[in-house]
């Protein structure tokens, strides 16, 4: 594993390949290459393995053409690249764990794409398996690392702008034309973890969690689950989850579908004193969130003339689609001698993927990978 340097500035330098020439890795790519003046690290793109290396060049000239990485027509060579220090792993969902193992024996950290497996029980593996290595690994939630989130996380439980915590509602819907696509597509196949709940449900899940709880991973509290969903062809096209936190009385219900497009404000957290708006081109892209304040007998305080403004809006303009912000963090652990992050620990990864298997336990959708 090549080693971490820093440049003039000090900033840590983390050298990537990227596995995977879709469009998740595209935007990753696009990302990395920006030049960010707040930037906390200097990403260098080392190496792209794709299917064929004509279809590296092609991913590149597109999407990168600033660029000069080495490209491979394997996954192989890029694990085995000396100037390559981290694997981006932006393939499907049910290859997740065979490129993240593949990737950790060769002694490279990792950065996966979420969900990080198709379920808990793979999660599990991967990670013993990097623990024994002695790499760092994560997964690829890039909502959470967003400065919204974090000043949204910061009004709510810090400053305790809408009072104690009631609710949260999120919803993340795509209109997709699903009957036009082939049987083997990902987002048809179950093979390939296809539905609602792994491809957006994660995100809608992730809300409520962030919203609901100061705490991650093991110092979470526990919650109750109910979920539901709607098969179609053998997947699932939309689904909801209730969360119930026993001690507090709080809920979240998060929903998911192929079937509709989910609207601009996509998120709504409901407190004692107020709620919050979360808002933006999906849940996965959050642009900006409202508090709006209740007056004492509970109902909105319209009066222009009120001292204390009723609603407050905190925009957040960030350039690309920002998911440099979780790979600044990685490459900031990484320098720092960390194998995992404090932000999106191992342990939470676990949480999240036992919640989704047990939403798709009552809810009835089944992949090949799944546990007898």
């Amino acid at each position: 594993m090549g080693s971490i340097s820093h440049d003039e500035d000090k900033l840590p330098t983390l050298r990537w390949g990227i596995i995977g020439a879709g469009l998740i890795s595209s935007w990753f790519v696009k990302d990395l290459v920006l030049s960010r003046p707040e930037a906390q690290a200097k990403h260098i793109i080392a190496a792209v393995g794709s299917s064929s290396r004509e279809k590296g060049r092609a991913f590149v000239a597109e999407h990168a053409p600033s660029i000069d990485p080495a490209i491979y027509g394997s996954y192989e060579e890029v694990y085995a690249d000396p100037n390559v220090d981290i694997i981006y792993v932006g393939t499907p969902h049910s290859f997740h764990k065979k490129h993240a193992l593949d990737a950790i024996k060769a002694h490279k950290h990792v950065l996966c794409e979420k969900p990080f497996t198709i379920n808990a029980h793979e999660a599990s593996e991967v990670l013993s398996a990097a623990k024994q290595e002695g790499v760092f690994i994560m997964e690829a939630m890039w909502l959470r690392f967003r400065p919204l989130v974090a000043e949204l996380r910061k009004q709510i439980f810090d400053k305790k702008v809408i009072g104690d915590l009631r609710r949260t509602f999120c919803d993340f819907g795509l209109a997709m034309d699903l009957g036009s696509l082939p049987p083997d597509s990902r987002l048809k196949s179950q093979a390939l973890g296809a539905g609602s709940l792994l491809d957006i449900g994660i995100y809608s899940l992730t809300w409520g969690l962030l919203t609901l709880d100061n705490k991650t991973g093991d110092e979470a509290e526990h919650v109750d689950i109910a979920g539901m969903q709607t098969i179609r062809d053998g997947i699932d096209i939309t689904s909801t989850m209730v969360l119930k936190y026993p001690n507090n009385g709080r809920q979240g219900v998060l929903t998911s579908t192929l079937d509709l497009q989910s609207g601009s404000t996509f998120c709504r957290i409901e407190g004692s004193e107020g709620y919050i708006e979360v808002s933006g081109i999906a849940p996965s892209l959050p642009s900006a969130f409202t508090v709006h304040r209740t007056g004492t007998k509970g109902s909105e305080t319209k009066s222009s003339d009120d001292k204390q403004s009723t609603e407050e809006v905190f925009k957040f303009e960030d350039p690309g689609f920002g998911f440099y912000f979780e790979a600044d963090a990685v490459a900031l652990d990484i320098a720092a001698g960390r194998l995992e992050s404090e932000v999106m620990p191992h342990a939470e990864t676990l949480r999240v993927l036992k919640i989704l298997d047990e939403v798709r336990r009552q809810g009835g959708a089944r992949f090949p990978q799944d546990v007898a």
